[in-house]
């Protein structure tokens, strides 16, 4: 994680007994920084009221505030304080003396290049930020450097739309026309934690058992969804306040979903955003739910936020944590099983890279997030293990009290744990966080503590055996309570003979588990007539996935026997159904239904102006890269796809536009197409051009 710079002359400030730069310069305290936000949705510009209080540590004549691109508007300072500014910093002009304290006051105007977010969430405008990785200085000057903590008091005048940031909500009239809203931060923080959102949304409070309010923002038209999306949240807050032994350290916890985020979600400090696509109903819940991210990004609420690393090198302190005490949540809730197979399933990643000499050591910067998620995980799993529970828990009470609000090594840590326990440590030092070989064995072992893993084990080497040779051990699997087992006996059914394998099969399309019956969707990519009437039960199953796999393979192969009748059959069984926030189920419908020529002739039209309205902009990415997905495999291309695959290819977020890009590049091949960007161009944006002439396409 990255925060933001603060730089004197050309050295990095330092915060006081926290903020240590090289060289070695204390020379100013951060102690508050306090904005009145104005957001202009037409002209895509942050404009600030922007006060900071500094305490002084040597004399100097400037202060220098990180701020990329801003402008100066006025001076609001009374003292003698001068204000201006360059492109990369917002400068503070005065006699600065050691051991005083100083307040500056002043305007400012931004048009964000990254960091910052204006986006149509159909035809609804939605703004957010993400400091992490971006630098919050790119809207609101701060620092980029993680070490200064500083209090954060954002205000914002809602306009029309609700605003979501940092700290306690209190709310004034203006005027007696608009809302302002004013969020209190009271404790420091890192300045990449600092968050404002601002968009359409309603709120469910609810309290936990320490009373501390979860403010849960969702949009007007999910409101069926807030259950299935939050689920169980504040179970995982009650588990994480006792399990850590520290009380949640913030006073209030807000979570809000935003339009095509940039990662999965992010731990704000007290103010948690995530991908809208991990808003779910009931059905999407088996299958794409929040749990997972929602403990983990609360987690982050001790471990980063709380207790922040002093540089990268010590970013598995942040997510290794993060990671395992959300799997810890999760182990209360959906128990020991799932806990031991998702620490199996990561491990055999682990392995994987370790194996093909990419392993990576554990305490080191530029590390993978695979390594400081899940070997960062892997470590504290095993760690704990060694020292005994008991010892562990003390151990991270006094490195979350010891180091409250400020920065810490992986040494700060490992000497909290050293203090309480007798055994020696420094072989777990060497192999686990100063190794890149992920230790295989040492997992092997943790995990067959785990009855249950044994029998995994037990099942998983059956693989290489024949099928008329297993049978008992696969029926027994299919049967038993552990869906990992039943969906593993179901992947060995691949590819066998159907004669030998019906039985079993139809043993598990009787099965009640979701999951179950999805593994014989997921692995039948050839449909055999043995199969065809329990098959045809998957579309009715309540999740998503299995329905998309289910669709797409009855459809192909009542196809290939020239069954129109089938086909028809199979695509009204999901006519109305869309599936997750990506229109996975519907694309594939919508692709699909144009493709059979019998099916509804007279809705042609109707059908594929629907496929095409997915691509466009206030759509989220995820659908419109589906949409775009299909409509390429179908060979359509008309003005208004390419339209918007032009701008999707100068999308914030960078999958999605590498995507589009690679898909533009395609397209744009056929001479036909050429054509068809010659009328597009007057509708372009600069940037859009821009990006074109930069590949050489005007």
């Amino acid at each position: 994680m990255r925060a933001l710079l603060f730089i004197l002359f050309t050295c990095a400030f330092a915060k006081a007994l926290a903020q240590q730069i090289s060289p070695q310069t204390y020379v100013v305290d951060i102690l508050r920084i306090a904005a009145t936000i104005d957001l202009d949705f037409d002209k895509e510009t942050v404009q600030g009221a922007y006060e900071v209080d500094f305490l002084m540590l040597e004399d100097a004549n400037e202060v220098l505030l990180d701020a990329k691109d801003m402008t100066v508007s006025k001076s609001l300072s009374t003292s003698s304080i001068a204000i201006s500014s360059t492109k990369s910093h917002i400068i503070l002009s005065g006699d600065f003396k050691k051991g005083n304290s100083y307040s500056a006051q002043f305007t400012y105007t931004v048009q964000p290049k990254q960091a910052a977010y204006f986006v149509n969430r159909n035809g609804k405008s939605q703004f957010w930020t993400q400091g992490q990785g971006k630098y919050t200085s790119h809207w609101l000057p701060s620092i980029d450097d993680m070490n200064d903590k500083i209090e954060f008091d954002v205000s914002i005048i809602e306009d029309g739309f609700t605003a979501i940031a940092n700290g306690i909500r209190n709310e004034e009239s203006v005027n007696g026309a608009y809302l302002k809203t004013n969020f209190d931060m009271q404790q420091p923080m890192s300045s990449y934690l600092v968050s404002l959102v601002a968009g359409d949304y309603m709120l469910e409070e609810r309290l936990t058992t320490s009373a501390t309010p979860l403010q849960l923002y969702y949009y007007p038209e999910d409101i069926d969804e807030v259950e299935p999306t939050y689920r169980h949240s504040v179970a995982i807050f009650d588990f994480l306040e006792k399990e850590i032994g520290v009380p949640y350290p913030w006073k209030i916890y807000s979570q809000v979903p935003v339009k095509d985020f940039i990662y999965a979600g992010m731990e704000n400090t007290a103010a948690t955003t995530f991908a809208d696509t991990f808003v779910v109903d009931s059905i999407g819940y088996i299958d794409r739910n929040y749990l997972t991210i929602n403990a983990h990004e609360l987690s982050h609420q001790w471990f980063g936020n709380m207790v922040t690393e002093t540089k990268s090198e010590h970013h598995w302190l942040h997510e290794g944590f993060a990671t395992y005490y959300a799997l810890l949540a999760e182990r209360a809730i959906l128990g020991d099983d799932y806990f031991y197979f998702k620490l199996f399933e990561s491990a055999e990643q682990l392995r994987e890279l370790s194996d093909a000499g990419k392993g990576q050591t554990l305490v080191a910067a530029g590390g993978s997030s695979l390594t400081y998620y899940q070997k960062g995980a892997w470590a504290i799993h095993i760690l704990r293990n060694l020292v005994g529970e008991a010892v562990f828990r003390e151990a991270v009470k006094n490195y979350v009290t010891n180091y409250a609000y400020r920065n810490v090594t992986t040494q700060d840590f490992m000497n909290e744990v050293k203090a309480l326990s007798d055994v020696s440590l420094d072989n777990f030092e060497k192999n686990w966080l100063y190794q890149s070989a992920f230790q295989s064995q040492e997992a092997l072992d943790a995990l067959k503590k785990s009855d249950f893993m044994k029998n995994y084990f037990n099942l998983q080497a059956l693989r290489t055996i024949p099928l008329n040779t297993k049978i008992p051990e696969l029926r027994d699997a299919i049967n038993s309570a552990h869906v990992s087992l039943s969906q593993e006996a179901v992947y060995q059914l691949s590819g066998e003979d159907i004669k030998v394998a019906k039985p079993l099969y139809m043993l598990a399309f009787q099965s009640e588990d979701l999951l179950t019956r999805q593994a014989i969707s997921l692995t039948t990519p050839e449909l055999r007539a043995q199969l065809e009437p329990a098959f045809k039960t998957l579309l009715n199953d309540e999740s998503y996935v299995t329905q998309e796999r289910a669709l797409f393979t009855l459809w192909s192969y009542y196809k290939g026997k020239n069954d129109a009748d089938g086909q028809k059959e199979t695509l009204d069984a999901l006519k109305d159904t869309f599936g997750f926030t990506d229109g996975n189920v519907r694309t594939l419908w919508l692709a699909l239904s144009l493709v059979t020529p019998t099916y509804e002739d007279d809705s042609i039209e109707s059908r594929y102006k629907e496929l095409v309205s997915y691509t466009k902009p206030q759509q989220k990415y995820v659908l419109r890269q589906n949409a775009f997905r299909y409509i390429n495999q179908l060979g359509i291309m008309d003005a208004e796809i390419l339209r918007n695959l032009v701008e999707a290819s100068t999308h914030h977020y960078w999958r999605f536009r590498d995507y589009a890009r690679e898909l533009l590049h395609t397209v744009l091949q056929n001479p036909n197409t050429q054509e068809i960007l010659t009328n597009v161009l007057p509708k372009l944006s600069a940037e859009e051009l821009a990006y074109l002439e930069r590949i050489d396409k005007l």
